[in-house]
């Protein structure tokens, strides 16, 4: 009889702890729980009991026990009914609810805002004001930088649902200083990342990067105008009237950006440029180019030209096949 007894009881137990550690329980719809840092164990099942991710908090109390390890802090999604092992398993792996951010060589911060905004990871006009507040993050690159432009790297980027945008900026940054320690830009960072925006902007092709590079540079030192359409674009941005094309009025623009009215580099950069583009502005090809325009025969490539005579006839086969 008490062999009976005990079988029963064993049977019980088993059934019990495949009820509350086996049997799958949870939401049935998308439910998101944030563990702040420092929660004891206690707390976190509690948590979990009460937003109905787990059945009893003793019982993961006691699965936590039994496998030691340390449970992430962080927003965890869940949307479907989960054994408690492997609630249990998600927290020690840390496997928090990020959402992705995609950001292209060649986004200024104004495309970066859109798409944060359109990331859920805050709105686009608290991008743009945080980018221009938190200067300090890059005090010791460019200290005269009124925003964040040009350092924010290109790369994807995973944040959580909360993450504000100061966090993803400085994540963005840090990104940067390990992108340039990795080509060796140590100084001069100001003009060698506003010349690299240019021509990040100016071409698709690596390969004729460091060949705008070297326009540009020609043209600096002889004091010519850089001519860049994109610095025309960026100064319409900037003023908040950027209307999809140039107009005569945004090249007639007394805006510093303006670089067909103002000689030398503009103020700071106007995009962020990736290794490729920042490569090329620490070591421009050495050519005699000072000319360029889009080769229409070839698309996202350029025509070069040494004399104003070429790049007029370049600029008319331009035309030409535009119309």
């Amino acid at each position: 009889m008490r062999t009976l007894v005990i079988l029963l009881l064993i049977v019980v137990l088993i059934a019990a702890a495949a009820f509350y550690l086996v049997g799958p329980v949870g939401p049935t719809q998308e439910t998101f729980v944030e563990i702040p840092p420092g929660m004891s164990t206690p707390q976190i099942s509690t948590l979990l009991e009460e937003k109905g991710i787990i059945r009893s908090r003793y019982a993961f109390d006691l699965w936590r026990l039994a496998n030691r390890g340390t449970l992430k802090a962080g927003e965890y999604r869940f949307d479907h009914k989960s054994p408690l092992p492997e609630v249990y398993a998600r927290l020690r792996r840390g496997d928090v609810y990020t959402r992705t951010l995609v950001i292209p060589e060649g986004f200024n911060i104004f495309d970066i805002a859109q798409a944060v905004e359109a990331a859920q990871l805050g709105t686009r006009q608290s991008f743009l004001d945080a980018a221009r507040q938190n200067t300090s993050l890059i005090t010791t690159l460019d200290p005269g930088a009124t925003s964040l432009e040009g350092y924010l790297f290109p790369d994807t980027y995973h944040f959580q649902r909360r993450d504000a945008a100061p966090i993803i900026l400085a994540t963005m940054v840090k990104r940067f200083r390990q992108a340039a320690d990795q080509i060796g830009l140590k100084s001069d960072f100001h003009k060698t990342v506003t010349l690299a925006s240019l021509v990040e902007r100016e071409t698709p092709v690596p390969s004729e990067r460091p060949l705008i590079a070297g326009v540009f540079t020609n043209r600096l030192e002889k004091r010519i105008p850089l001519a860049t359409d994109p610095s025309v674009v960026y100064a319409a941005m900037l003023g908040g009237n950027y209307r999809g094309t140039i107009y005569a009025s945004d090249l007639a623009s007394d805006s510093p950006y303006n670089t067909y009215r103002h000689v030398g580099l503009p103020p700071g950069p106007i995009a962020n440029p990736g290794i490729a583009s920042l490569k090329a502005a620490m070591e421009p090809a050495k050519t005699d180019y000072l000319y360029f325009v889009v080769d229409r025969a070839n698309p996202g490539h350029s025509k070069f030209a040494a004399t104003l005579e070429e790049h007029n006839r370049n600029v008319a086969e331009y035309r030409a096949g535009a119309r």
